[in-house]
């Protein structure tokens, strides 16, 4: 067998499908040619140092294009004053959109990079980033351009969501009805070609059922395929909605009903959990990950990256989260950042897999099994990261 690198001397690998003790990874023309047993060589070796090979790692939900710091509010927080408060003196979304809307196309490509350089680095090989802190036609478009400058100007593919519905902009609270209209009928013509999927944050907070339905329905007319921040702060019926509109995916879902816990079954739709955001928070929020994996919905973990309420890119943390908070088991959260991450993501015949034939997308660390991952917890454990079998970060010199 003629192999271009051989990923070897590891304790474990971990396929998305299954873990294999001692097996080695070989790459020919940047595809995964051989998972199995040692044997097979080649020029190249990559020595894993009795570590753990997974494949790349997915991250299915972020907010990383923005500008400003909200680091000042997360102190506030920490002294007792409440988010809405803090929102009602200015702070909050409208802190973000204002200085996200005063940045131009350079600045905010600029200011993303060095996320997308910590989540590379973290492991991560696919990730999906969304719009939402424009809130305006112009500001959308702008950081869906940024999007896609980033996406081909680093290692990580990016999978680029519109998300104008995030809530209605503070200076249109009282014409809301119009607000619905400009994103239905001028942002999301606008976002035909930049973005893949629609989202709409539903919740009291933010936008009705009927509301998210039409932002929806547009995105789906315009060749968006649908998501839905769901079931966040309240059982709302956002997940009963992405369920009937055939969502990729449901986030959040921290208080979805057993009605909308069937309903995504029945849908095949994903659901993706955010614990970061209730650790960063402070709350004691947790989605119902055993009861939405016994009912057969397929569970993904993603860091939240945004300034405000999760700002991290350390995605292997939240399989420690996804464990200890959510009740999951070690292979079930790895899965939960390949596999089901890149579903989440519709990536799911190119992403999250170590299988003949996919892109050799890989991540090693220093940890001998996937337990190992996640228990060892606020340590990177990363040692090196191969996008379709190029060295895109290692340790000893990261890219």
């Amino acid at each position: 067998m003629k192999l271009d690198l051989l990923v070897e001397n590891t304790a474990n690998v971990f396929t998305g499908d299954a873990t294999l003790p001692g097996a080695v990874v070989g790459v020919r023309d940047g595809r995964v040619a051989y998972v199995g047993p040692p044997g097979p060589v080649a020029p190249e070796r990559f020595d894993a140092r009795g570590g753990l090979v997974t494949p790349g790692l997915v991250d299915p939900h972020t907010h990383l294009v923005f500008a400003g710091d909200r680091s000042g509010e997360f102190a506030e927080r920490a002294r007792g004053r409440s988010y809405l408060d803090i929102a009602r003196a200015g702070g909050g979304i409208a802190a973000t959109v204002r200085a996200t809307r005063a940045a131009s196309l350079d600045a905010l490509v600029a200011a993303a990079r060095p996320r997308l350089d910590r989540l590379l680095a973290h492991g991560v090989t696919t990730a999906e980033v969304k719009s939402g802190y424009g809130l305006d036609l112009a500001t959308e478009i702008r950081i869906l351009e940024a999007v896609r400058v980033l996406d081909a100007s680093q290692p990580i593919d990016l999978v680029s969501t519109f998300l104008g519905a995030h809530t209605v902009p503070p200076e249109r609270k009282a014409e809301r009805e119009r607000y619905v209209d400009e994103v239905v009928h001028e942002m999301i013509p606008a976002a035909r070609g930049l973005a893949t999927f629609c989202d709409v944050f539903v919740e009291q907070s933010a936008f009705t059922l009927a509301e998210g339905e039409r932002v929806l329905r547009a995105g789906l007319d315009a060749g968006l395929r649908p998501k839905v921040h769901a079931d966040q702060l309240s059982a709302g019926g956002g997940a009963e909605l992405a369920a009937a509109l055939g969502a990729t995916s449901a986030d959040h879902l921290e208080h979805v009903s057993e009605a909308g816990i069937r309903a995504l079954a029945a849908a095949g739709t994903t659901a993706v959990l955010l614990p970061g955001a209730a650790l960063f928070l402070g709350q004691a929020d947790r989605a119902p990950a055993r009861r939405l994996a016994e009912a057969g919905v397929p569970i993904a973990l993603a860091t939240d990256c945004n300034p405000g309420t999760c700002m991290t890119e350390n995605l292997p943390l939240m399989l420690t989260l996804g464990m200890s908070w959510l009740g999951l088991g070690p292979e079930e959260a790895l899965a939960a950042v390949t596999v089901h991450a890149a579903r989440a993501v519709g990536r799911e015949d190119v992403a999250g897999r170590l299988a003949i034939g996919r892109p050799a997308d890989v991540a090693v660390f220093d940890v001998p099994s996937p337990t190992h991952l996640a228990y060892h917890f606020g340590v990177h454990h990363t040692r090196a990261v191969f996008k379709a079998g190029r060295l895109a970060w290692s340790a000893s010199s990261p890219t």
